[in-house]
Formats: C-alpha cells, structure tokens, sequence
C-alpha cells in the first residue's frame, strides 16, 4: 500500500496538524539555544548562567508533558493543542516585549516548557485515528516534527543578526498563530479515544523498578539530544571562535543527524534486538564524547558531535523499542512518565556543562562527565538484563518478531516521539 492511501485510512487532517503542532512547538522549545549568544552578549553571563539558562525551557517541559498527557485524556486532543498553542504566546510575547534581565529570561523559559509538553498531545491526536497497522505510519510522520529544531537552529541566529534577538520571539508568534488557526480547522478528535488514565495509574507503575531504568535510559539518550543540542552553539562560538551563525548553522547539522536517524534505531532495533543497539550506541557515545573531552580541532569535533547527536538520536529510538515489549498495556503512561524523565536529563545536561566549564576553565571536563554517565548507563543495562530481562523473557528475539501482530509488538508506534 502506498503512502498517500495508507494516510487516508484515518484523517489526513488530523495527522497533518499533529506533525505541524509539534514541529512548530518543538522549534519554540529551543529557541533560547540558537539565540544564547546573542542574549549572553547582552546579559553578560557567566558559563554556569549560560547553561542554566538554555536548559530552563527543557525543565519546563519536562513538568508539563504529565499535566499535558491528563489534558489530552480529558479534555481531548484538539483543544488541549489549541490551549498548548495559545500559552506558548505568552513566553514569545513576554521575550519580545519585556525579558531584559536573567531572572526574566528563565521564567519566560520555563514557560517555554509549554510548548515542549506538545510531545503528549501530538502523537495521541495522529495514532488514535489510525488501525494497528498504520501506526508506524502515523506516529512517524507527527514524530517528524522534531525536525523543529533544525528550523530554529538555522533561522533564529540568522534572523537576530539583522533585527536583534527579542524581536526573534515575536516573529516566532507568526507561524504559532498561522498552526493554532490551521489545527483548529483540520484537527478532529477520534471517535475511539479511549478511557482518561486515573492519576493513580501514574503512581503505581512508578513502584515498578523497570519504570525506573528506562527513565534513566532515556534521560541519557533524550536528555544527552536534546540538551546538547541546546548547548552547542554557546560550545562552539566559545571554544572555536565561530560566529553567532556559524555556530548556529553547525548546530543545525548535529541535531539534523539525531533528529532523522531516530526512526532508524526503533528499525534495527526490531531486527538486531533493542537490548543489543542500545548497547552498542551507549559505548559509541561513551567513546565519542570521550574524544570530544579532549577538545580536538574544530573539523574533528563536529564530526565527533555529529556522530554523538546521531547515535543519541537512535538511542531514542531503541528505548522506546524495548518500552513497549515490557509494558505493554501501560504504553501510553510510560510514555509520558519517560518522556519527563528525558526533559530532566536535557535540563542537568546543560546546567553541569556550564558550571564545569566555570570551575574548570574547560569544555573537556563536562564531556568527560557525560562520557562517564553514558557508560554508567551501559554497565546498568547489561546488569538488569542479566539480572532481570534475559531470565524473565519478556523481549521479543528478533527472529519472531516478524510473526507477531500489532497489538503484540508495537515498538514502531512511538519511535518518533519527543
């Protein structure tokens, strides 16, 4: 079945406006990354202040995503996105008009979490109109709006270079208005969504160990995307002397790798195993980062970087492979509980970068700190499937996975999402 008729099993419409939703929210998530040169230069930050304040927008959308995914149970899909749309003029009109001081600028980037907290409100509107075997399909194509970054990295610099950096947030109003009028004419609530989860569901898989270890997988691989791509231009103006665009352009290329090679790790994940990628890319990453704590020349860094921010990318993948297999029947509150979990990763990322860089005097030391956490988290993987996973047999081997239905294996479903 070809694409365009696979998309018209459920609503186009729909699916549409979750891939616009999030890409555009995702875009407004970072913008204090591509803009952190241009408001440093101002502010006359430190390292430590520099990191926090690019890392507050990920802090705030790892808070909102929960609240986000018990809206979108009970109030629906399509007005909880038009609400998400609407709050997230609020950080945009606050920094366009009024963020003149550091304190301002982190509360307007908490409230930048708003529209990081669309992850839980674009992938139910897209998946609930499409049968099981569209799901890969759907989920995809709204996933795809990670892409948003890539949008932010390459046009905010360029765009505060000729009319300075607070008019940036009010330009960014425009395509936020032009998505809340297009989501409120294409997008449609399914007829089949199901029953609200109760806030309890929450709390008691949070006594389930397993909760746990993804959410410490993901906050590695998400939390390590996301919050070095946030950090990477602030990295390379100060360590290579680029210009505010340059380091944009380049940070732009990094998170193009991480953004469109996450799909690829949730594919080779069905066919290797998502136990045996996971750990392959954790020690790619241990080795690159590793490399990268040593500072190299700029061509070389950008290789090491794009290579981290691209097994990152299918590190993503590969975890939400594996969720699936476990808790089955709890996808959706995993979903949201892990998606938090990788918010705060991308929040500490950051936040130590910049505090190490002042008490060290040097980039290397938050790499080698991060190279060291990625390790942690293969030795931790390969102890609890020792330990746990490999004896009580709940993964799917890869040889039988191409037997299996929909409903018994639906890793593909969520291997986009934020």
């Amino acid at each position: 079945m070809t694409l365009i008729k696979s998309i018209k099993q459920g609503h186009p419409g729909s699916l549409f406006s979750a891939f616009l939703y999030f890409d555009i929210s995702f875009m407004v998530w970072v913008l204090l990354g591509p803009l952190a040169l241009y408001v440093t230069q101002d502010l006359a930050l430190t390292s430590t202040q520099k990191g926090i304040m690019v890392a507050f927008p990920l802090l705030g959308g790892a808070f909102l995503r929960l609240p986000a995914g018990f809206l979108t149970d009970y109030l629906g899909p399509k007005k909880t996105g038009m609400l998400g749309l609407v709050l997230t003029m609020i950080p945009l009109i606050w920094g366009w008009l009024f963020a003149g001081s550091f304190s301002q600028i982190l509360a307007m980037g908490l409230l930048l979490g708003v529209a990081g907290a669309s992850f839980a409100v674009a992938l139910p509107l897209a998946s609930r109109w499409y049968p099981a075997e569209h799901q890969g399909m759907a989920m995809g194509i709204a996933g795809a709006g990670n892409s948003g970054t890539v949008v932010a990295a390459l046009a905010a610099p360029q765009l505060a270079a000729i009319w300075g950096w607070h008019t940036v947030f009010g330009l960014a109003l425009i395509p936020v208005l032009v998505t809340l009028a297009i989501f409120f004419i294409l997008a449609k609530d399914s007829p089949s969504q199901p029953k609200p989860q109760k806030f309890r569901s929450y709390l008691q898989i949070l006594k389930v160990s397993d909760c746990w270890w993804f959410n410490f997988f993901y906050a590695v691989t998400f939390g390590g995307f996301v919050g070095l791509a946030s950090y990477l231009p602030i990295f390379f103006h100060d360590q290579y002397g680029l210009s505010k665009v340059m380091a944009g352009n380049l940070m732009a290329l990094c998170v193009f790798a991480g953004s469109f090679f996450r799909p690829v790790g949730g594919y080779l994940s069905d066919r290797l195993g998502g136990v045996k990628v996971l750990s392959v890319l954790f020690v790619s990453v241990a080795l690159l980062t590793a490399g990268m704590g040593m500072l190299p020349s700029l061509k070389w860094g950008v290789f090491f970087l794009f290579l981290t921010l691209l097994c990152l990318g299918m590190g993503n993948g590969s975890v939400f492979q594996i969720i699936p297999q476990r808790f089955k029947a709890e996808v959706g509150v995993m979903t949201g509980i892990v998606g938090a979990a990788g918010g705060l990763g991308g929040f500490f990322l950051p936040t130590v970068f910049g505090l190490l860089k002042d008490v060290t005097g040097s980039f290397g030391s938050g790499f080698f700190a991060f190279s060291g956490i990625v390790f942690c988290g293969f030795v931790s993987l390969v102890f609890i499937y020792q330990r746990s996973w490999k004896r009580r047999k709940w993964l799917v081997s890869p040889e039988s996975s191409q037997g299996l239905t929909p409903s018994g294996r639906v890793s593909m479903n969520v291997v986009w999402g934020g």
